[in-house]
């Protein structure tokens, strides 16, 4: 190894299980515990430790793929059906957002709370509720008369079910969504993974 080795990339998951910083003096106290001579630079030490502690974590949470952690999906949304209707389908389904699919299928968008404040021109709900005291009207035409497709994000971040650890990090980081369809090869819906059902799964496999 170099000297002048760069830290391995490891990204989101190595987050999970955070590393501690290594100083110098640290490193050559443990050095002098050790029986026998040890020949290796901090440095040396220091890249054995970060690809030691990558492995590590990612044996600790190998079982975590988004095909075991997904929900299923009772009823995805069309991108004809109107926003009034999509906001009913997406309040029985107890989330916050639910994907919109093809008639194959498969996923072409996801469809939020977030999508009807920006439709509706509002900042944040206590904003739409007034713009509704003051004319219920406009905000429930726009709703009848909008369909999905002009409101939905699209396209749609998914990660395949048996994306590991990093892949759904890694996806989850690009969004702020709450939940995030899970597809097939062929982009067909198999789930829906919530961002909470993921960190708690990270949290009990971690301190178990």
């Amino acid at each position: 190894m170099s000297q002048d080795a760069q830290r391995p990339p490891g990204g989101a998951a190595d987050e999970v299980v955070p590393e501690v910083e290594l100083a110098d003096e640290d490193i050559l106290d443990a050095m002098q515990h050790v029986p026998g001579y040890v020949d290796i630079s901090t440095a040396d030490f220091r890249e054995v430790y970060h690809l030691a502690h990558r492995h590590a974590t990612d044996r600790l949470l190998a079982g975590l793929k988004a095909g075991r952690l997904m929900r299923p999906v009772a009823a995805a949304l069309p991108p004809d059906m109107m926003l009034d209707e999509a906001a009913r389908a997406i309040v029985a389904s107890g989330h916050k957002g639910l994907p919109v699919v093809d008639a194959q299928g498969r996923v072409i968008g996801m469809l939020t709370e977030t999508d009807y404040l920006c439709r509706l021109k509002a900042g944040t709900f206590l904003e739409l509720l007034l713009r509704m005291v003051d004319d219920s009207c406009e905000v429930s035409h726009r709703c009848h008369e909008t369909p999905v497709r002009e409101a939905m994000t699209s396209p749609a971040i998914t990660v395949l079910p048996e994306a590991g650890l990093r892949e759904t990090m890694a996806a989850f980081r690009r969004h702020a969504g709450r939940s995030m369809p899970v597809a097939d090869a062929q982009g067909r819906l198999a789930g829906l993974l919530l961002r909470k059902d993921f960190l708690e799964a990270i949290d009990r496999e971690v301190h178990r």
